[in-house]
């Protein structure tokens, strides 16, 4: 199936503010990418100069430490977009992205942002928008993993998941090993708190989706410290 970079950016919340005039001159500047599954896509510490918008497929944000450890810092689907710190300093990357299945990329290189940055001050408000969303988001997380018990980190997890996809599902396809990377603790660990959620009625999980059924019971765990 073709990639029509114009239907992906209305999917993305940097782009799908902006008039179509505006979206028809950036379309023809993404450049379409394929990435196997398992591959690295970025890796920490190299030159940034491009952000990527996801066309199909999923993958993750990874920190690795020294021995080996990774922390999923999130899981991205169609319609989300990384390395937009790229588009303004030269900064190297700050984290690996790895396919968790096949990808198909719209990568936007620096300096075509830019050039069109200058005739387009919307695109700029819409960037310092996302930006902050991410920054408040990022001090949300710190808080839950520094503040939460693990049963109200799963909890804190779930609703974010759940309201990044606007309801109460999370139809991203996340193992019980990715959502103990996300929340800083063991497989097992989370395999029984959400064996405990479902038999309390708090959420339903299958093997497609996971179904928020009492939002108000996971809010009480997430302000649980």
């Amino acid at each position: 199936m073709t990639i029509k970079p114009l239907e992906v950016l209305r999917q993305v919340p940097l782009f799908a503010s902006l008039p179509d005039e505006e979206l028809e001159a950036f379309a023809p500047l993404m450049r379409e990418r394929r990435f196997p599954r398992g591959s690295v896509i970025l890796m920490q510490g190299d030159p940034g100069d491009a952000l990527y918008v996801i066309a199909r497929g999923q993958v993750k944000v990874v920190l690795v430490g020294e021995d080996g450890r990774e922390v999923i810092l999130s899981v991205l689907g169609v319609g989300s977009f990384f390395g937009e710190m790229a588009l303004l300093d030269n900064d190297p990357r700050s984290a690996h992205v790895v396919a968790m299945e096949e990808a198909t990329l719209l990568q936007l290189r620096r300096e075509d942002f830019q050039s069109r940055l200058r005739s387009s001050p919307d695109v700029a408000i819409a960037l310092l928008r996302e930006l902050t969303h991410r920054l408040r988001r990022a001090d949300d997380t710190i808080g839950s993993l520094a503040l939460r018990d693990v049963n109200g980190r799963v909890a804190h997890l779930l609703l974010e998941l759940a309201e990044e996809e606007g309801g109460g599902r999370i139809t991203r396809r996340l193992t019980h090993a990715t959502l103990a990377q996300m929340v800083g603790a063991s497989r097992e660990t989370v395999s029984r708190t959400l064996r405990a959620l479902t038999k309390t009625g708090a959420v339903q999980v299958s093997r497609k989706e996971i179904t928020i059924l009492d939002p108000e019971m996971l809010q009480r765990l997430a302000q649980h410290v």
